[in-house]
């Protein structure tokens, strides 16, 4: 295998973008009350905020540079006062008014990684609280509308929204986390552009607050409108055999990939403190946190193969608002937008794609990015079998672009070796095809117990009748090449037919 070359690479934003996160809010210095941001009781004084809010020409065309920049010092407000809270305190002051989320025991969680000042933390807390919120705002979009909006950003600029938060609420949302015109943070995170570095804590001390207001305005709305918000239940794994592939992830397994991490040119280096974090977090049975980390690190490592196998090194960067970023679909899919073939899924092996297809893309699959990133899994249910395989599959991949020496050493490992077979034999579980052959496979299973059914007089003399009708023996025909066409894909111990060549009839 190819090595590639890693080229210094210091950002994986692109210029505007990187100014907009890591800049623009920083420019104005000016202090800014936090009594007037919240009262004593942790009271949101939205007008505060929402009078930061920039309009173009148009009221409802947001200039969301004018706003960044405005918001910055009302950010940097509320981090400080947050960090000046013990634990205790921000439970009393904010707890009660964060219950109105689909999980609310993650924000003393949160305050706990703000706290830590640990960046890498900071981001996982943020990409949690954003895909939490997103799930909670489509219950309460459900208080009024029927079918709730699959994107975020569609989901933010719903009627139905505004009319329980108001629309000047609502376009604050759209400012941190709604469009790729402002601040983005969700996307930014969830599709791992940004480095722990890149992220401002003060965003996520924001968002803390913000969340909090969200939840004493829909305390008021259902006071007045008599209603009763009520969560989606989450979605969880059925069949897991189904998902497993590698086994127990071993001892001597992490400790290869703590090594190969640091020395693979798959992960970028500004990247690092993810895969570390992610390890931590294994070792410490967060397997849902451990997850999140390496699925949107595998975007990242991925985004730059597929960057440098197609020859356009620009796509490595996020994109501008007048662009959509490469993300997973595109990496994955199987032509490139103007039509070319995709080099990717060549450059790694119908294995490495079958595997990445089936966990993150085919519908029958787990889709677990899709799920996660949608707030749609309870996190502290998260089964540790599926991060087993993405933590394995990671190691397996990372091995693909280390030296040749190196490897060589790493093969020695008996763990090694049997992950690396095991990757190599993959196919796929959950294309349509595998799908349907399993099906099929399972009616054969239940049909083989059936006790054969005599048939009525009338039924006896009609085939006599029949016998050597042109309509029957073409019937005949075609299930003897439907059954030798099956034939090839069942265990020899499910085989009911030995001898295809003569097939009795009333089978």
């Amino acid at each position: 295998m190819e090595v590639l070359i890693e080229d210094p690479i210091s950002t994986c934003l692109s210029p505007s973008v990187y100014d907009m996160m890591c800049k623009l809010g920083f420019e104005v210095r000016e202090h800014c009350d936090i009594n007037s941001i919240v009262t004593q009781n942790g009271e949101v004084c939205w007008q505060t905020i929402t009078d930061c809010v920039v309009y173009r020409e148009s009221a409802q065309d947001l200039d969301y540079w004018g706003s960044v920049r405005l918001l910055g010092p009302v950010c940097e407000a509320v981090h400080s006062h947050l960090l000046s809270l013990t634990k205790g305190q921000f439970e009393i002051r904010y707890a009660p008014w964060l219950q109105w989320t689909s999980f609310p025991e993650l924000f003393p969680e949160i305050f706990d990684a703000l706290e830590s000042l640990q960046s890498p933390a900071i981001s996982l807390g943020l990409m949690k609280l954003t895909s939490c919120l997103e799930r909670t705002l489509g219950d309460v979009f459900l208080l009024i509308g029927k079918e709730c909006p699959f994107l975020l950003r569609d989901l933010l600029a719903s009627e139905e929204l505004a009319q329980v938060f108001g629309q000047s609420v609502m376009n604050i949302l759209k400012v941190f986390v709604g469009s790729p015109c402002g601040l983005n943070l969700r996307n930014v995170l969830w599709h791992g552009f940004a480095s722990p570095q890149e992220v401002p804590p003060k965003y996520c001390s924001m968002m803390i607050l913000l969340t909090a207001g969200l939840g004493q305005l829909l305390k008021t709305y259902l006071q007045q409108t008599k209603l009763t918000l009520a969560h989606r239940p989450f979605i969880t794994f059925t069949n897991l055999e189904d998902l497993i592939v590698f086994p127990d992830v071993p001892r001597e397994v992490l400790s290869v990939l703590e090594e190969v991490m640091k020395k693979s040119t798959f992960v970028l280096k500004i990247m690092l403190p993810y895969w570390e974090v992610a390890l931590i977090k294994f070792k410490s049975q967060r397997f849902a946190d451990c997850a999140i980390l390496l699925l949107t690190q595998l975007e990242n490592g991925l985004r730059k193969v597929f960057a440098t196998v197609n020859k356009c090194p620009k796509r490595l960067l996020t994109a501008e608002s007048t662009a959509l970023y490469t993300t997973l679909d595109e990496i994955l899919a199987k032509h490139l937008n103007d039509g070319k073939i995709n080099q990717l899924p060549l450059f790694l092996g119908e294995p490495a794609m079958e595997f990445l297809w089936d966990f993150l893309n085919h519908q029958e699959g787990p889709r677990i990015r899709d799920h996660l990133s949608h707030g749609e899994i309870n996190l502290a249910g998260f089964p540790k079998e599926i991060t087993d395989q993405l933590l394995a599959f990671s190691v397996v991949l990372l091995l693909r672009f280390v030296d040749e020496d190196l490897l060589s050493v790493f093969k020695e490992k008996v763990a090694i070796k049997s992950l690396m077979s095991l990757a190599e034999g993959y196919s796929a579980r959950f294309h349509p095809v595998s799908w349907l052959k399993k099906q099929v496979l399972s009616c054969e299973k239940s049909i083989r117990v059936w006790p054969w059914l005599p048939l009525p007089e009338e039924a006896k003399r009609e085939a006599a009748r029949s016998e050597g009708n042109s309509e029957t023996n073409a019937c005949n025909s075609l299930l003897t090449k439907i059954t030798c066409e099956l034939y090839h894909h069942m265990p020899e111990d499910h085989c009911v037919v030995s001898d295809l060549d003569d097939l009795p009839a009333e089978k």
